[in-house]
């Protein structure tokens, strides 16, 4: 990370725009952006004070903690968006595996909703039990439904949702990235500027010396010719220094609108699974009622059971006579 203190004149990015200008004391140059000393300026105001906007922390770089360099504040903000369209993708997919195992039970339901087993029990308790093996035909209708809802409904739109957000990310981050190797080839020419302006300075002094002390011939047409090219060197550490600050402006002016843009995507992506996952949680509820539904026939006709009617029943059905035995006469 290249530090060092501006001799130019830099830009104070406080303001709503880095336009207003500060003497060399007042600011620090890192990593080709030129920031307030922190010794000599007065605390910033936030351009969106109490609400922690991406746009007022992510202007310095970050230490890389996979390696020696640094990542800019604005790559973290795109990392960020990016591993939220990750989450939203593994919980697409979750809710998927959480559909195969409602189908799963739905098939598993109908399937033994046509077991034969105590097929042959009779009377009121034998309808009580037909009731019990036709309501899990009844609920694994309901299961499929919940299924197909969450299909519909969450899994399809979480996995449908920005389907180019990546590429689209991908564009943002080359614009800004060239903005700022804009702005670093500008400082480089700063950097440039101002080495030739120092050694026009120090040739115009030596010769100034030499000439007062007699120790060289120069004539004062040497002197001139020296000053000129010295007032020139100025002039193009002016103009480097102008480009510079029009540079740093532009980044400045898009790093706020896209960092805002950025912050407005992921309000919207966390609204969008919020959303989605209460239509979870709804169908869920509906679902609970549904298959509260279809143990309700159950229960009436389980209410409904008597023994004694059916022994009557099937007594009526199976007697084989109601003359009892008599003891034997001699």
């Amino acid at each position: 990370m290249s530090v060092r203190k501006s001799t130019g004149d830099p830009q104070n990015l406080g303001s709503s725009s880095p336009g207003k200008k500060h003497s060399k004391e007042n600011t620090i140059t890192i990593n080709c952006v030129t920031f307030p000393h922190p010794d000599t300026m007065p605390e910033q105001q936030l351009l969106k004070p109490t609400e922690w906007s991406y746009c007022d922390y992510f202007w310095a770089d970050k230490k890389d903690p996979q390696g020696n360099g640094t990542v800019a504040g604005f790559e973290l903000l795109l990392q960020k968006q990016l591993k939220g369209k990750q989450m939203q993708k593994e919980m697409s997919e979750f809710i998927r595996e959480r559909i195969k195992i409602e189908e799963d039970y739905a098939k598993n339901l109908a399937k033994l909703s046509q077991n034969s087993l105590a097929a042959q029990e009779e009377g009121s308790l034998g309808e009580a039990w037909a009731q019990v093996k036709k309501s899990l035909a009844d609920e694994a209708e309901v299961h499929l439904k919940f299924s197909s809802k969450l299909h519909s409904e969450v899994e399809k739109p979480l996995m449908n949702f920005r389907e180019n957000f990546k590429k689209d990310m991908k564009k943002c981050d080359h614009h800004i990235a060239d903005l700022r190797k804009q702005l670093a080839s500008r400082y480089v020419a700063v950097e440039k500027a101002r080495k030739a302006l120092t050694e026009r300075q120090r040739d115009l002094e030596m010769k100034t010396q030499q000439l007062e002390i007699k120790l060289s011939n120069k004539t004062e047409e040497d002197i001139k010719k020296a000053r000129r090219k010295s007032t020139q060197a100025g002039d193009d550490l002016m103009r480097c220094v102008d480009l510079y600050n029009q540079a740093q402006s532009k980044w400045f002016e898009e790093m706020v609108t896209t960092t805002l843009e950025l912050e407005r995507l992921e309000v919207e992506r966390v609204e969008m699974i919020r959303q989605h996952l209460c239509q979870y949680t709804q169908l869920r509820h509906e679902t609970d009622m549904f298959n509260q539904s279809t143990v309700e026939p159950v229960d009436q006709l389980l209410r409904k059971v008597d023994p004694a009617k059916d022994r009557e029943l099937w007594v009526r059905e199976h007697k084989t006579g109601n003359i009892r035995p008599v003891d034997m006469e001699i």
